[in-house]
């Protein structure tokens, strides 16, 4: 009996693997599963039931885990109670990219169901490397030196259309960061840099640029490119986070939806 198995749950994005605990955390077959995350853009472990600190220690054998939260764990929750943070994670409500507004992007992150919401909550994701793939060649060449300037601000603005003085003062302690709309990655694959916090396309019209984030947007996130993960308890979800877009489908605020997230440094240059 092999003592690991991937299973593609739809052609383009996303993969199960069925994997026990014990090989999971002795790193064993970590650089496969990480050679399935570049390929497949999310794996899934169903029902593998890690506590916090297997989790960390799973997450270490695949890369270096940025020390957020409680020793490697955040808490992703609109419980205002467990993160003080919680009117911001209401932005995940929208298709992005985690780290837009750093100078690289954060590698991956692994999630973990804790506790679930009776409705919604579930998690999609859309494959970018495959949606630039399958762009026409003249677009390709159109789009392949355009940067976009991404803003903290503009994915709040979405919610709040009225927000107090405080809440504009903390958007803008991060500064707008410009990528490459097109990511030449050094594997020699692209993917598009897309998502809610995208501003302007640097040197085109206002208008002009919104209509091509919004129509490059609306192509990325096409049923052959997008999983939604229906979640259930102990699941284990990582997503490359430069080779794909998430959101959280909306879920009633007071639910104490709990995700415990881990996530891994940057390790390659957006060019």
């Amino acid at each position: 009996m092999k003592d690991i198995e991937f299973i593609d749950l739809s052609p383009r994005i996303a993969t199960e693997i069925r994997v026990s605990q014990e090989t999971l955390l002795s790193g064993r077959r970590a650089q496969e599963i990480r050679a399935q995350l570049e390929q497949r853009g999310v794996v899934v472990f169903k029902q593998i039931h890690l506590d916090d600190e297997q989790q960390v220690a799973f997450a270490g054998t695949l890369g270096e885990i940025i020390p957020q939260g409680n020793k490697g764990i955040y808490k992703v929750t609109l419980d205002k109670k467990e993160n003080d943070r919680a009117d911001y994670l209401r932005g995940a409500f929208y298709w992005h990219i985690d780290g837009t507004t750093d100078d690289v992007p954060t590698r991956a992150s692994l999630l973990n169901a804790r506790r679930l919401s009776p409705t919604g909550g579930q998690t999609e994701f859309a494959n970018t490397y495959a949606a630039f793939d399958d762009l026409p060649e003249s677009e390709k060449k159109a789009i392949s030196k355009l940067k976009i300037v991404h803003h903290v601000e503009t994915i709040q603005r979405k919610i709040y259309d009225a927000p107090t003085p405080e809440q504009e003062a903390s958007w803008k302690r991060y500064p707008p960061k410009a990528h490459p709309l097109v990511w030449n990655h050094q594997s020699g694959r692209k993917s598009l840099v897309l998502g809610s916090t995208s501003s302007h396309v640097e040197g085109m019209d206002p208008e002009a640029g919104r209509r091509l984030i919004e129509e490059l947007t609306a192509w990325a996130t096409q049923p052959q490119f997008v999983y939604q993960h229906q979640w259930t308890l102990g699941d284990l979800l990582i997503w490359d986070n430069t080779g794909t877009m998430h959101r959280v489908v909306p879920y009633p605020l007071d639910s104490g939806r709990m995700m415990h997230r881990t996530t891994l440094v940057a390790e390659e240059a957006l060019v």
